[in-house]
């Protein structure tokens, strides 16, 4: 079932999405060469307990921390642990802080130190397609169309777009009504509608498509094992189109931080 959300439901997520966001301006900053994403983990929720949040993943269907933290080749689902991330590598971070019993969720994908221009090409291009998925959102479009309007953006470079995990609703839980995949045709699906709240999110992996899930139950890899990434917002359906929630504000000026590294 599809939640229209009430103004009072809007204020709270708007305020779990603040945080969110703001955790993920904190990280710029944090991540680099020699720190362990279990030093990420406990950073961020740190962030979220400070300001009167609470984890919305730790203990969700059993998860055991704060953040998923996938390095290289894992998509999603990662644990943090005591690996150190390299010169060269890339950090998936999703994270959500949950207000009030309302949920924020984005992810955002991290270069660590010097990395490849065809690794930040790809970080590059799955964040400007996550612009282009939001930039259908609006009130009588398709899910679907958010969808192919991403395939069609990411289609042109070769890269393959994990089809096993999609968007979604969020709202007072996590995971809601309506899956939101990333590729298709226009103009099938659920209908927005105002007052809708949903989170798009393009795994992009520079290789295959295809991936294999861990021993461990969880982490999501590349089957061919090049590098993946995922860039996650937030948002609002509006009268005119979408708000989204999650925005990283510069922290001086309030404007929102766009592109993690420009060629």
């Amino acid at each position: 079932m599809i939640n229209i959300k009430s103004q009072r439901e809007i204020e709270l997520m708007r305020e779990a999405g603040r945080i969110t966001g703001l955790c993920h301006v904190k990280l710029r900053d944090f991540i680099k060469p020699g720190v362990t994403t279990k030093q990420i983990d406990e950073y961020v929720e740190k962030i979220i307990l400070e300001n009167d949040c609470v984890p919305g993943f730790k203990n969700l269907y059993g998860f055991p921390a704060a953040t998923c933290e996938s390095v290289n080749e894992s998509v999603v689902h990662g644990f943090p642990s005591n690996y150190k991330l390299k010169d060269g590598d890339i950090v998936s971070v999703d994270l959500g802080a949950k207000y009030k019993g309302y949920n924020g969720d984005s992810a955002w994908t991290y270069a660590v130190g010097e990395c490849s221009e065809e690794t930040l090409l790809l970080l590059e291009r799955t964040e400007k397609s996550l612009y282009v998925g939001l930039s259908v959102v609006r009130p009588g479009a398709h899910v679907s169309d958010i969808g192919h309007a991403i395939e069609e953006y990411i289609s042109q470079f070769g890269y393959g777009i994990v089809e096993e995990y999609t968007g979604h609703g969020v709202g007072s839980d996590l995971h809601e009504d309506p899956a939101i995949p990333n590729y298709g045709h226009p103009g099938h699906g659920d209908i927005l509608r105002e007052g809708m709240c949903i989170a798009v999110e393009p795994m992009i992996n520079m290789g295959t498509k295809k991936i294999t899930v861990s021993n461990d139950g969880w982490t999501v890899k590349t089957k061919d094992k090049k590098k993946s990434a995922h860039f996650e917002h937030t948002v609002l359906v509006t009268a005119s189109g979408y708000e989204i929630l999650t925005k990283q504000q510069d922290l001086n000026n309030k404007e929102e931080l766009l592109w993690v590294k420009k060629m």
